[in-house]
């Protein structure tokens, strides 16, 4: 799996400015004249969960067509020191410093170190580091992603993995709708959140963006010549997905909605893969674009992703009166922290562990 990737930097840059786009609600949003470039950045997130599913995806079956073996204890042990040692750092800081959580309320230590507080949180009393609910739904991934790949290796063939891959995606379609029918029918005025706790947080439910980067994964593993062909297309392949896009915004237009949640996931999964595909080798334009400063804003993106929301906290708690109602430049301002507190953590937590898992392998 090739490592340094222009295209997929981009993308994962490109993920996180989106979602520290759409949090800025946390500290009053970016005003009306803005709004429209916060208002989606909710799919930052499945932006990357495509790309998890497609590089963790080909990781693991790389591995499977070597020899058909897969080191299970290897595979969880790299996993875990790129993924705990920065994670919990900020839960640490979670935990110490009051004044470090976004919210007052936050869901007790133990769901956060289960990574269990996607699938059960009362996110009107408890929103503190909430935004672990999509690290919760990739660990899951992590977790049962080999044992099933390896399971499908040993005993099964394409068409039953063919047959699986179908019938998360389309089962992830019925129980959402079931879900949304259900909510609205006993809570219209969503006294409960049930939209976020029920739907929008739960692994299950959130399989798509995974499943469609695996699918990428799968065809380049498994059908090498089926994707040497495909890249010919990379880059209609990039048009086609922005033109989705464009698609999944409109049917998104309201978040919550029968037709969001059941059409528009999916379609917003197939259209972000086909980026992602596109930002996968060289010989695109995305894939060719070195966006100055992508590289670095890729590489603390999981840092960052921790610790934006309680950065602007920090910053609207001792200087929010001076930003209040100025819009972009305020979200420079806060971003600039979030970007100055991502960094740190990097350099001081997550390197240092990337560095101990090299020397362990």
């Amino acid at each position: 799996m090739p490592h340094a990737l222009p295209g997929l930097d981009l993308l994962r840059a490109v993920a996180i400015v989106w979602v520290m786009l759409f949090h800025s609600w946390i500290v009053g949003g970016l005003g009306p004249d803005w709004s429209w470039l916060s208002r989606h950045g909710w799919m930052g997130v499945d932006l990357f969960f495509v790309l998890s599913g497609y590089l963790i995806g080909g990781q693991v079956l790389a591995a499977l067509g070597r020899d058909g073996r897969l080191s299970l204890t290897g595979f969880y042990r790299r996993r875990a020191w790129r993924i705990l040692p920065a994670y919990l750092a900020t839960l640490a800081l979670y935990l110490a410093w009051p004044d470090f959580r976004e919210a007052p309320g936050m869901e007790p230590a133990w769901k956060f170190l289960s990574f269990t507080v996607n699938l059960s949180i009362d996110y009107n009393a408890r929103q503190a580091f909430s935004h672990a609910w999509s690290l919760c739904v990739e660990e899951h991934f992590y977790a049962l992603f080999p044992l099933i790949a390896l399971a499908l290796w040993r005993w099964g063939s394409a068409r039953s993995a063919l047959a699986l891959g179908l019938g998360l995606l389309l089962g992830g379609i019925a129980l959402r709708a079931a879900l949304f029918q259900h909510g609205q029918a006993t809570d219209p005025e969503m006294t409960r959140n049930w939209f976020l706790e029920d739907l929008y947080y739960p692994s299950w439910c959130r399989l798509d963006g995974l499943l469609c980067g695996v699918v990428l994964a799968a065809v380049q593993q498994c059908r090498p010549h089926w994707w040497q062909r495909a890249r010919r297309w990379a880059d209609a392949a990039a048009l086609g997905g922005l033109a989705t896009l464009g698609v999944a915004f409109w049917v998104l237009q309201e978040r919550v909605s029968l037709a969001g949640v059941s059409v528009g996931w999916p379609l917003l999964s197939v259209a972000l893969a086909a980026l992602v595909f596109a930002g996968a080798g060289r010989d695109s334009l995305i894939g060719r674009w070195q966006v100055p400063g992508a590289g670095a804003l890729a590489a603390i993106s999981y840092s960052l992703y921790l610790v934006h929301k309680p950065a602007y906290h920090l910053v609207q708690l001792h200087g929010g009166d001076a930003l209040q109602g100025r819009g972009l430049l305020a979200f420079a301002a806060y971003g600039a922290a979030a970007l100055a507190a991502g960094a740190a953590m990097y350099l001081l937590v997550e390197r240092p562990g990337l560095r101990w898992r090299d020397r362990l392998r």
